[in-house]
């Protein structure tokens, strides 16, 4: 299937590993010219060199950091992206008793305020060319609260409101507001939370984890010309995992 992005540009956050990898991976090899960010400089150096794209180190969770990010693969690429990729790490996890205001205050800058910094930066170029994609990388989270993830229940649940809203604001000038919710899939980070096949298969209909390029085949297409008309939607990739409607 062609989904005519060949030429397109992107930025995708958390793109040294996991998720965010496997979403530029599968957007370079629909011929989009990809700039990746995360924290780590040595990996993101080295991973942008196994996928042929560019690569920057940034935390978007420091005030400003979403606006940085943009501007900076803007001036890399050579043009503003025309597909944003947000996608940041889960806050620390606890009860709502156990959590002190350092850590809402630290979820908020990670979850929230990098997504609003980067899209407000992004979307002048989009309005202007008539096109654009904005995917936010979140959670099944947002939908099911999991136990002692209060921060992230919380904001990835609001986070679904602000997407919604902000499509309807875009939608009649060709820029498409979309998030994926992510179930268990077979990152690192799982692996280093001992989440395999074997301790949480069996509570999934499908029965296993899930792979990243799974997720980023759905990333790519929501991203395509193809995709034009999906707007203001949460979809999940979670093998069955999420029991509501």
């Amino acid at each position: 299937m062609d989904l005519k992005i060949a030429g397109r540009t992107a930025l995708v956050m958390g793109g040294s590993k996991g998720l965010g990898r496997a979403i530029a991976a599968e957007l370079a090899g629909e011929g989009v010219r990809v700039a990746i960010v995360s924290r780590d400089a040595t990996r993101i150096e080295k991973v942008a060199k196994e996928l042929g794209v560019t690569g920057f180190a940034w935390d978007v969770s420091q005030p400003g950091g979403g606006r940085f990010v943009v501007e900076q693969a803007t001036s890399l690429l050579g043009v503003a992206p025309d597909i944003l990729v947000t996608n940041t790490g889960g806050p620390k996890p606890g009860s709502f008793e156990a959590v002190g205001g350092q850590a809402w205050h630290e979820g908020f800058g990670n979850l929230w305020m990098s997504f609003v910094d980067s899209v407000q930066t992004a979307l002048p170029a989009m309005r202007e060319r008539r096109w654009g994609r904005i995917l936010a990388v979140t959670s099944v989270a947002a939908k099911e609260p999991q136990p002692r993830l209060v921060v992230s229940n919380s904001l990835r649940a609001g986070l679904l409101g602000l997407v919604n809203t902000l499509s309807r604001d875009v939608a009649a000038l060709g820029i498409t507001v979309n998030a994926l919710l992510p179930g268990y899939t077979a990152t690192d980070r799982m692996a280093e939370l001992g989440v395999s096949d074997a301790s949480i298969g069996p509570k999934i209909p499908a029965g296993r984890l899930g792979r990243p390029e799974e997720f980023a085949a759905l990333a790519a297409f929501l991203a395509s010309d193809r995709a034009c008309y999906i707007t203001g939607q949460a979809i999940a990739v979670d093998g069955g995992l999420l029991q509501s409607i």
